[in-house]
């Protein structure tokens, strides 16, 4: 067992112990190889689309903003995680304090949950575009995005603010060790000595409201996308460019329910896997999505060129 591998001082430790991957601690030091090269290019990825779309005043259609905070939710979800599993996998630097722990678990669901808002916003980006081309500057105008981006971010907090509250005041006086290589919430719960349950089924509920509430409507936003693109053919070629959207959507829906749903109710599913599949569902979407925009929409990456070659020819 994992937790015979680690010493809790006593029950009222004020930190937790995270193991990294059970069952792989041999091959600790090859996934820091593997998820550092993932995080150096999710930063250098992210970073700059962040700088193109700041320093090109051509991309200022909304699209290009959704994009933006899909890269700043990217790039805060996968710094919360990632420096500290590398530390776990590289230095053997476990421990973390309850409060980093709480904070780490506050930032890592609430980014999940922004992440599937932006991917609504830009379902709906998409179908007032095809759908109702001259209407898209009336309805997408500055203030509709400001409440969009406030819309997200509030959604996030309303449904993360309940489940902090439960988990930090559980009371945990068993072990101190957390069978993951980040404070994911139901990990940590089920060391409490209390009920954990509660904080469980809200976490499962939530989630399943929240992404099932934002599949159904892109779904019937491309559903409404396909039906216009077959009736106008005007509308076919505005219609190619949703594909680097749909990859994405994929990319971020996929591996995150199959991650839930397995930690939620697939005890078979051995641990290093459970575990190793949310660090993959957190870690290779925020490295590909950049990639996936830049190499399928021309703007982003004639944008990214010219900052990538503009800058090489100043230095």
């Amino acid at each position: 067992m994992a937790s015979d591998r680690f010493h809790c001082p006593n029950s009222s430790s004020s930190s937790f112990i995270l193991v990294g991957v059970p069952g792989l601690e041999a091959f600790h030091t090859w996934l820091g190889i593997l998820f550092c090269s993932w995080y150096i290019v999710t930063l250098v990825g992210n970073g700059v689309v962040l700088l193109a779309i700041g320093l090109d005043n051509s991309l200022r259609s909304p699209m290009h903003c959704f994009l933006g905070m899909l890269a700043v939710i990217d790039l805060v979800m996968v710094t919360s995680t990632v420096p500290k599993m590398l530390s776990i996998f590289w230095l053997n630097s476990t421990e973390t304090g309850y409060v980093a722990c709480f904070v780490q678990m506050f930032l890592v669901h609430s980014t999940t949950a922004e992440e599937s808002g932006v991917l609504l916003a830009m379902a709906f980006d998409r179908y007032v575009a095809i759908c109702h081309p001259l209407k898209y500057e009336t309805v997408l105008n500055r203030q509709t995005m400001v409440q969009i981006g406030l819309a997200i971010l509030g959604r996030a907090l309303l449904f993360m603010a309940p489940l902090t509250w439960m988990v930090t005041h559980l009371s945990y006086c068993r072990s101190c060790v957390v069978p993951h290589s980040y404070c994911e919430h139901v990990a940590v719960a089920k060391l409490a000595c209390g009920d954990h349950r509660p904080s469980s089924l809200y976490s499962m509920a939530g989630s399943s409201l929240v992404v099932g509430m934002d599949m159904a409507f892109i779904a019937v936003s491309y559903g409404m996308i396909i039906k216009a693109a077959v009736e106008k053919k005007s509308c076919r070629k505005a219609f190619s460019t949703c594909g680097c959207h749909i990859y994405v959507m994929l990319l971020y829906y996929i591996p995150g329910m199959v991650s839930i749903y397995i930690q939620a109710f697939d005890s078979s599913v051995a641990a290093w896997a459970q575990v190793l599949l949310a660090d993959l569902y957190l870690t290779l979407p925020t490295m590909l999505n950049p990639i996936i925009y830049s190499m399928r929409t021309k703007q982003i990456r004639q944008a990214v060129l010219k900052v990538v070659f503009s800058r090489k020819v100043h230095a």
